[in-house]
């Protein structure tokens, strides 16, 4: 089944490990067959891996990106992950940390990164929480 990409005009992607930008106008990209594919939206830069629930999210998109990097990344992605469960209770939390490993450990890179990026939202979530209290109690 084909893949049908709409882009912005100068919007960025990975495919297949090269990086591709769109030009100045909106455009369509459909994929034949299977290919590695990221919005840029999706992509985490080394730098910008600062929280728990990104340290998660960067080594299983390393694994989506290279599928043979798999191997050299995953015990830190394991490692991550069970810090993460260790340190939450909250079971839509614990359930998408057990659904991004199940995704990993059948290689379904893609599904698992959807996955951990709803560990990221999550993880944003509270610190919004947090921030939020922080700037009433500055205010009083």
């Amino acid at each position: 089944m084909p893949l049908k990409l709409s882009l912005k005009p100068g919007e960025k992607f990975v495919l297949n490990g090269a990086v591709v930008q769109n030009g100045d106008r909106r455009g369509v990209l459909i994929l034949q067959n299977k290919a590695s594919v990221l919005r840029e939206k999706d992509i985490l830069q080394p730098e910008d891996v600062n929280s728990p629930a990104k340290r998660i999210y960067f080594p299983v998109m390393m694994m989506y990106l290279d599928e043979s990097a798999a191997p050299k990344v995953y015990d830190e992605f394991a490692l991550r992950l069970t810090e993460f469960m260790g340190a939450t209770r909250n079971p839509d939390a614990l359930a998408d940390c057990v659904a991004t490993s199940r995704h990993v450990m059948q290689r379904e890179y893609y599904k698992a990164l959807m996955a951990a990026r709803k560990l990221v939202d999550y993880e944003e979530g509270l610190a919004n929480v947090a921030s939020g209290i922080q700037d009433r109690s500055d205010a009083g």
